[in-house]
């Protein structure tokens, strides 16, 4: 075991508080709304936080680990060229503001208000099939990260049989998981997730300071510099030879932020609980500040296990965390393993247990999330739109508890038989982009189109899901086909690559075809509940940048700080690369730049704390203040009761 007495209390005492909350907020769960967005009831910060946790996943924590261990401070680089997209897409409220103003409470019940009820039908089934087999490996991962830096034993003995420690590791989190979302449903996620989040940027600015005063900046440049030519560790354009995660995948990856944006549903539950479209635009735009202070952990602590396995002077620990990495029977998993088993030999006693429960919270956060979006998606999408009449409020809600339960025991059950043997975010783009390869041309089209056909919707989606599941296909069957390995010994395209071929090919379809059988423009503005003409109002310059009459002085500080922020690391990266390409760039400036960044972000972590403390808190009164008085409407549980009209 590799924890202290200390560590141990840490954890029981953060878990119980926890317990303690997920029980005082059963009782302000009365209504379907409730249950599935908190009434709308949501303030930014609390949404900045709680969606920003739900998002950090132990998954995507490991996902990172795996990246940086293998690819270093490079690829953070060309992550750097994703920062405008992000931007733009939170000052300008892109496909989040006009999604609120719908009031839908999932995403297909938008496709019914703007294509057809079959249409909702079939791409709530859709999503809940991406849904459920991507999120299938969550937990897995997430236990064995638990078993491994905890210091668990492979197997423990249950009732006289040898079973391994990953399945009950598992159970236990899943557990944990259904008991906080059938507690008080939405309200409940949006409550623990907020507070875990507020632990957990303590954690992560302690870890960061604690890593950069435990191996010096001069130890880290020294290690790093020792890569081999086409496998730097520090020098974005010295990366020819590292594999998958080069270029082109940050290339995709930006188009797909963009494209993709709200198209995955895995915490559809916070696109619809902001108390307006601003609130809701404003805690994107916060959660845009905060997550950056996330990011640069997860980068940062892969290089310090980099270091700590490769450093001379840390040879005899690394030899011991070398050896029990070796004894890890599936390479892959003894790769996502790599940076969790050195950190058990690197963290003290306290900080030990204080990254414990951000594994658990990030674990927690995520499984809660995509156990409340994928079982109400069914029973919302799929279920619901094909009945005659609504369900009653009683029993609505416990057909959600039940739809709850059962993608949990499908996830339980998935990822002790699935055998990953891909990078974590391949596995992702590749599931994913059976709905996201066609949703978001649908989306986008859907919102900001009138020309946007039930026809173009339909083909868009069949053709983007098709494309998507063939290139599963052949990259999981390519071996089994001599033809194929006449060709190539493996399938030459990537999850990513997959994805944007699918993408592609959506969005031509869905223009082709609606052009082709569009008959009269559809009625934006009533599905957005706007006057008619609004939007051919004249807009002041401020307002072209997205600063609406909505933005108090405090709004506009906080858009000008994230605009500040965003570009300014932008302009570095677009500056800076261009001088690359023609002239080489000493490593010296590389490592110069990567620890300016890092105090900078330390720095900022601790600001943010106190910023989004006070906001939060302040969120969270008023949340239970205004359930506690609402009046609930009974019909507002997801059905369309007054479809618009349709081209």
């Amino acid at each position: 075991m590799n924890f202290h007495t200390i560590d141990w209390t840490i954890i029981a005492t953060f878990y119980a508080v926890m317990l303690v909350v997920a029980i005082t907020t059963k009782k302000l769960n009365r209504s379907v709304a409730d249950f599935l967005s908190a009434n709308r009831c949501g303030g930014r910060y609390l949404l900045a936080t709680a969606q920003g946790m739900a998002g950090l996943g132990a998954i995507t924590i490991v996902g990172n680990f795996e990246k940086f261990y293998s690819a270093g401070f490079g690829a953070a680089w060309w992550t750097m060229m994703l920062s405008p997209i992000a931007l733009i897409i939170a000052l300008t409220g892109w496909i989040l503001h006009r999604y609120r103003a719908t009031r839908a409470l999932t995403l297909a019940q938008f496709f019914e208000m703007r294509y057809s009820r079959r249409f909702r039908i079939f791409a709530g089934i859709m999503a809940w099939i991406a849904g459920v087999l991507n999120y299938g490996i969550f937990p897995v991962i997430s236990a064995r990260f638990i078993v491994y830096f905890m210091g668990f034993p492979e197997t423990v003995q249950l009732l006289g049989f040898d079973v391994p420690t990953v399945a009950v590791a598992m159970a236990v989190m899943l557990g944990l998981a259904v008991t906080f979302t059938l507690a008080g449903g939405f309200i409940t996620i949006m409550v623990t997730d907020f507070l875990q989040g507020q632990f957990v940027l303590v954690t992560f600015a302690l870890l960061t300071a604690f890593l950069f005063w435990k191996f010096g900046w001069g130890t880290v440049v020294e290690t790093l510099s020792a890569a081999p030519a086409g496998k730097s560790m520090i020098n974005p354009f010295d990366q020819g030879d590292v594999s998958g995660f080069n270029f082109w995948f940050f290339a995709i990856t930006a188009f797909k932020v963009f494209y993709n944006y709200m198209a995955w549903q895995g915490s559809q539950g916070y696109n619809s609980a902001a108390r307006s479209p601003h609130e809701a635009r404003m805690s994107r735009i916060l959660g845009e500040w905060r997550s950056a202070i996330f990011y640069l952990i997860t980068v940062f602590m892969p290089i310090c296990a980099y270091v700590y396995l490769h450093a001379p002077q840390f040879a005899a620990g690394a030899a011991e965390a070398q050896q029990t990495i070796a004894a890890i029977a599936d390479p892959q998993i003894a790769k996502q393993m790599t940076v969790p088993v050195a950190m058990t030999h690197v963290l003290p006693i306290g900080i030990m247990g204080m990254f414990a429960v951000v594994i658990l919270s990030s674990a927690l956060t995520t499984d809660d999330t995509y156990l409340h979006s994928w079982g109400s998606i069914f029973i919302q999408d799929v279920v619901q739109p094909l009945r005659k009449k609504p369900l009653e409020a009683t029993q609505h809600i416990r057909w959600l508890r039940w739809s709850i339960f059962g993608v949990a025991a499908f996830a339980f059950t998935y990822g002790l038989i699935f055998p990953l043997k891909d990078y974590i975010y391949m596995y992702f783009a590749i599931t994913g982009a059976i709905f996201t390869g066609g949703a978001g041309s649908v989306i986008v089209g859907g919102l900001y189109s009138r020309f946007g056909t039930t026809a173009g919707a339909w083909s868009s989606m069949i053709v983007g899901s098709v494309t998507a599941v063939t290139g599963i296909v052949l990259r999981t069957w390519w071996g089994a086909f001599p033809i194929l390995q006449h060709l190539a010994p493996s399938m030459p395209l990537n999850g990513i690559q997959v994805f944007f071929i699918a993408a592609i090919s959506s969005i031509v379809t869905y223009l082709v075809v609606s052009l082709l059988t569009c008959r009269e423009p559809f009625d934006l503005d009533a599905m957005l509940h706007r006057e008619p003409g609004q939007r051919l109002q004249k807009k002041t310059v401020l307002e072209r940048l997205g600063i609406g009459k909505e933005f108090t002085r405090g709004d506009k500080l906080i858009y000008g700080l994230n605009l500040t922020w965003g570009l300014g690391f932008f302009t570095t990266f677009l500056v800076v690369t261009i001088i690359a390409l023609s002239t080489p760039i000493p490593d010296s400036w590389w490592f110069g730049f990567w620890h300016f960044k890092i105090v900078l972000t330390i720095f900022a972590s601790v600001v943010t704390l106190i910023w989004y403390s006070i906001g939060g808190f302040r969120n969270l009164y008023e949340l239970y203040r205004d359930l506690l008085s609402l009046q609930r409407d009974a019909s507002d549980d997801g059905t369309v009761r007054d479809p618009r009209p349709k081209n």
